[in-house]
């Protein structure tokens, strides 16, 4: 169990180490400097030149988030009818069949929204033909797209007053190309020598060690791999995701997949501070956000290294912990920081079932997704970030009796009450959403949804309440992992978690790129000894402080009637 210990905290150490010079790199890239990668000048130019788009154009808030909106919803359309159709069209040796509507409309707004939630089982639920030219490709623009709804609040921190918050086109194209890409061929490369398949071959037929005959699905697989944990996307080409054998075939390729989930993520905090010229005031998100991280992770890793109690009681012994929904080669304590790491950003990928996890281990991933801001996911994770900073500047400023301020501008009652909207919207999505489902299941039980409310989940009681929680929690944080007990392939789970992907994706970046917009057109006013250091510990603590009290007034509820009533029914 120590060596396992040691193992994470290696892998932390590791993208920390690996995401300081990536930080400086990505501030490089999107300042026009010269980097490693300029040899992809012409292919950027050539993009431009036949999408009709002068790169060099302005943009202000409104034309950056309505470029941004339309390239999205085409998306959205050229996918759900390829998913619909998909057996009707090329590249599917295995014969899968075509998504009903309903499930096509979860996919479809599950990728473009980068949270990958999976209704169907991927191997058999995708062609090679959408697995490549849908959801791989989407999870190159999901990402990209949270990467340039970044740079556009970088550029209104970084000018003193302004209203260019950049090119869409020219950073969006470039974070493909300087990014994204180049990271994921390293790691698709380390993944197809490590054994992920990358192949247009069809299953395979194996005899297995007892003696069975299985069909193996395979495929071009180990792409979707790299850009799904790269893009914190989550998306798994194999139904059992990460704990496929395929997907992460031993420990070496676990470390590499966990370095490559939240790498750039925490690689764009530094990247803040270089951009902005503010190393400091990055620092302290960096110091805030892992001070959370640390604890969840030492919460699910003491919680499943020790093991089940139920279990104890029965006299079985539990020496390598709560092994259930685990993979042996990962080991429990791998499997917890996994957990932790995945809700911290919005990747969702699993390398062992979080429907498994014990009661507030399974509370704690719930509690990272509802904050939704520990690193989180590509772009977002400091958007999200920068709406605790508004609030927490504007509850700084009553408290010393003056107008709050926020980087040389003043915050006045717009802002926060577009912080305070996108704040009240999470909680509305994820509580309105279970309580919908529980009132469904407890009232109309043989209600047609495909498959009936009374059979959706697979656990009664305390747990089974997690399960529909957690998966609307997992939806409004565009996170996609779920506590797999739960029926979630039917018209209603379909429909509702869609809509509410929806509105949690669009209108969370909606907001904080407006705030960011807003207060780069205003006056710029010079520090004085009355202004607010949001560089400093205190800072810091007050954001905490903040985070803590949002959280625990929206979100005790819920989790007290799911995670912490069956943790005390347990030990009871």
């Amino acid at each position: 169990m120590s060596m396992e210990l040691v193992g994470v905290v290696l892998i932390f150490l590791i993208t920390v180490l690996l995401s300081y010079p990536l930080g400086r790199y990505l501030a490089k890239v999107f300042k026009g400097e010269k980097t490693i990668l300029d040899f992809m000048n012409p292919v950027e130019k050539w993009i431009f030149r036949i999408c009709g788009i002068d790169p060099r154009k302005s943009m202000n808030w409104k034309e950056f988030l309505k470029a941004m909106l339309t390239i999205n919803l085409l998306w959205f359309v050229y996918g759900f009818f390829l998913l619909i159709f998909q057996d009707k069209l090329p590249l599917n040796p295995d014969g899968n069949p075509g998504q009903t509507p309903d499930l096509a409309f979860n996919s479809i707004v599950s990728f473009v929204t980068n949270t990958n939630l999976q209704d169907y089982s991927g191997e058999s639920g995708a062609t090679y033909l959408t697995q490549l030219f849908v959801f791989t490709f989407l999870q190159f623009t999901s990402a990209a797209t949270g990467i340039a709804c970044l740079i556009a609040l970088f550029n209104g921190l970084k000018e003193k007053t302004t209203n260019n918050l950049g090119n869409f086109w020219s950073i969006f194209v470039k974070s493909i190309t300087r990014v994204l890409l180049p990271l994921s061929v390293i790691v698709a490369v380390i993944l197809v020598f490590s054994g992920s398949p990358s192949s247009f071959d069809g299953k395979e037929t194996i005899i297995t060690m007892q003696g069975d005959t299985v069909q193996v699905s395979r495929g071009p697989a180990a792409g979707m791999i790299a850009i799904k944990q790269l893009g914190t996307n989550g998306g798994g080409y194999f139904g059992a995701n990460s704990a496929h054998p395929l997907e992460n075939p031993n420990y070496f390729t676990n470390m590499v997949e966990l370095i490559s989930i939240v790498l750039i993520s925490m690689a764009s905090i530094f990247a803040l501070g270089f951009y902005i010229n503010k190393k400091k005031f990055a620092y302290v998100i960096f110091g805030v956000m892992t001070f959370f991280f640390v604890l969840f992770c030492a919460n699910n890793i003491y919680f499943e290294t020790k093991g089940n109690p139920e279990l104890d009681k029965l006299g079985i012994s539990q020496q390598a912990g709560n092994m259930e929904g685990k993979e042996v080669r990962f080991g429990a304590a791998s499997t917890a920081y996994w957990s932790v790491i995945t809700t911290s950003t919005s990747n969702g990928s699993v390398n062992g079932m979080h429907d498994s996890l014990m009661p507030l281990s399974g509370g704690v991933v719930m509690l990272d997704m509802m904050i939704n801001a520990l690193y989180g996911g590509v772009g977002v994770g400091l958007l999200n970030y920068f709406i605790y900073i508004i609030i927490a500047v504007f509850i700084a400023g009553l408290m010393v009796g003056r107008t709050p301020e926020f980087m040389g501008h003043k915050v006045e009652a717009r802002e926060v009450k577009i912080a305070a909207l996108v704040t009240l919207l999470c909680a509305f999505l994820i509580k309105g959403g279970t309580a919908l489902a529980s009132y469904i299941f407890v009232h109309h039980p043989n209600a047609d949804w495909a498959v009936k409310p009374s059979a959706w989940l697979n656990n009664p009681g305390n747990h089974g309440f997690s399960e529909m929680l957690y998966q609307y929690t997992s939806s409004t944080a565009n996170n996609g992992s779920g506590f797999e007990g739960l029926a979630d392939n039917n018209i209603f789970w379909n429909v509702s978690a869609g809509i509410v992907m929806l509105l949690a994706r669009f209108l969370p970046i909606i907001g904080p790129v407006a705030i960011a917009g807003l207060l780069a057109n205003k006056k710029y006013i010079p520090e004085s000894s009355g202004t607010l250091k949001t560089d400093s510990v205190t800072f810091g603590v007050m954001t905490i402080a903040v985070i803590v009290i949002v959280t625990a007034l929206s979100y005790f509820p819920p989790l007290a009637l799911g995670p912490i009533a069956e943790y005390l029914g347990i030990h009871h």
